[in-house]
């Protein structure tokens, strides 16, 4: 039976606290399993459908149509979950009216640097638990709580961003100033950070309390933090302003650690051990079988990260690459460190950390003349074969499609 009697809704009705949001997920959340329910939605600019079937699952909805319509996918409701969020921490959980002002500052900071991105991370908690869990479960409350708690880990990344910038003296982030750039803002930013990183724990206390996984959330989010500070913290101590010394930069000893502590953590074990928590998997084996999995597919995400640092383009990426000026342990330099000669050692030290034009260019000449970006490819390659022995020997009682869908949205990307 197909629904062919529409009723129109823009995105300014779609609130949770408006019950808005609340009656979108469960008119698709709840329909009968043989239904496909087809539902106008003006999502910003565009209109998109919503459409809830037994075979459409996670973002692969995203790509169908009914009758040349666009179908809502899990982007678009995550999307529309974001002003929800905002007049969660902004308007509703505080009242005190001597807080306005702040509380309008974090909205202002909320709004500038929490989306924008790829949202791979937010996206992978429901995406995940569509896998973990199946259709008859996913009710409306939640796939609520799960588009809330991947907006928490795009609060997190946006906490480690806003404060990374500072402490790198970047200049743009996903294709605007960094927010520390702003007039007036400076370092003011380091509490907007701290703003971020707070509404994580507000967010999660208002819509996960009552559920027996907030405190193995809690913890999650706790112990991810403190790894991934850890990992920022080796790799300010590697490269310390004004003190280049390339004999530190080794790819076991300190690259692959900082790797492991500064990305791999948050960014990919987070959200899928998350969604297990979430779907009732507590099994520390089955956490471990995943982490071994999803650590290496961070370290992979690193090493392109690095490679796109120098060779991506500013305007896909939306940030301009400073690695080299900035004396990092980048996957590039120690490469290139265990293959150069002594000649081509000795110039680039006497270019590397360095922030004039020439200095840069001459290191990124190096780079070309031991044909880095030739050894970027093929370790792109072995790096995904080796992703996909892994899955099959350490997910057995895991669905695969939990990290394949994971490393596709990341393998051969340009930002």
């Amino acid at each position: 039976m197909c629904v062919t009697s529409y009723t129109s809704l823009t995105l300014d009705r779609l609130r949770l606290g408006g019950s808005g949001m609340r009656r979108l997920i469960n008119f698709v959340v709840n329909a009968p399993k043989l239904w496909l329910t087809v539902l106008p939605l003006k999502l910003k600019h565009t209109s998109v459908f919503l459409c809830t079937s037994s075979s459409l699952q996670g973002d692969s909805t995203s790509n169908r149509t009914h009758s040349g319509m666009t179908l809502a996918s899990d982007t678009q409701l995550f999307e529309a979950q974001f002003d929800e969020l905002v007049a969660d921490l902004t308007e509703r959980d505080l009242t005190d009216p001597v807080l306005d002002d702040a509380l309008s500052r974090l909205r202002e900071v909320l709004v500038y640097n929490a989306p924008g991105g790829k949202r791979n991370r937010g996206l992978s908690v429901i995406g995940s638990l569509r896998e973990f869990l199946p259709p008859t479960q996913l009710t409306q409350n939640t796939v609520q709580r799960a588009l809330l708690v991947g907006w928490c880990i795009e609060l997190l990344q946006a906490f480690f961003l806003v404060a990374d910038d500072i402490m790198d003296a970047s200049v743009t982030r996903r294709g605007q100033p960094c927010w520390y750039k702003k007039d007036g803002i400076g370092l003011d930013a380091i509490n907007d950070s701290f703003l971020l990183e707070a509404s994580i724990y507000r967010l999660l206390r208002r819509h996960c309390r009552d559920q027996p996984y907030y405190v193995h959330l809690l913890e999650l989010f706790t112990e991810t933090s403190f790894q991934t500070e850890l990992g920022q913290a080796l790799d300010l101590m590697t490269a310390p302003p004004g003190q280049i010394d390339l004999n530190r930069f080794t790819m076991e000893r300190l690259y692959k650690a900082i790797v492991k502590y500064k990305t791999a953590f948050y960014s990919f074990y987070l959200p899928v051990a998350a969604a297990m928590y979430m779907a009732g998997i507590k099994s520390e084996e089955e956490h471990n079988n995943a982490k071994h999995i999803l650590l290496e597919m961070g370290e992979f995400f690193q090493i392109q990260d690095d490679y796109l640092d120098c060779y991506g383009d500013p305007a896909v990426t939306g940030k301009i690459g400073t690695d080299i000026q900035d004396n990092k342990c980048s996957w590039l330099v120690v490469t290139a460190l265990e293959i150069m000669t002594l000649e081509q050692r000795a110039e680039l030290e006497a270019c590397y950390g360095r922030h004039d034009d020439a200095s840069v260019e001459k290191v990124k000449s190096l780079y070309n003349t031991l044909q880095i970006p030739k050894l970027y490819h093929k370790y792109e390659e072995e790096s995904y074969q080796r992703l996909q022995k892994l899955i099959a020997s350490h997910a057995q009682n895991l669905p695969h499609s939990v990290f394949f869908n994971f490393a596709r949205k990341i393998y051969k990307r340009n930002k």
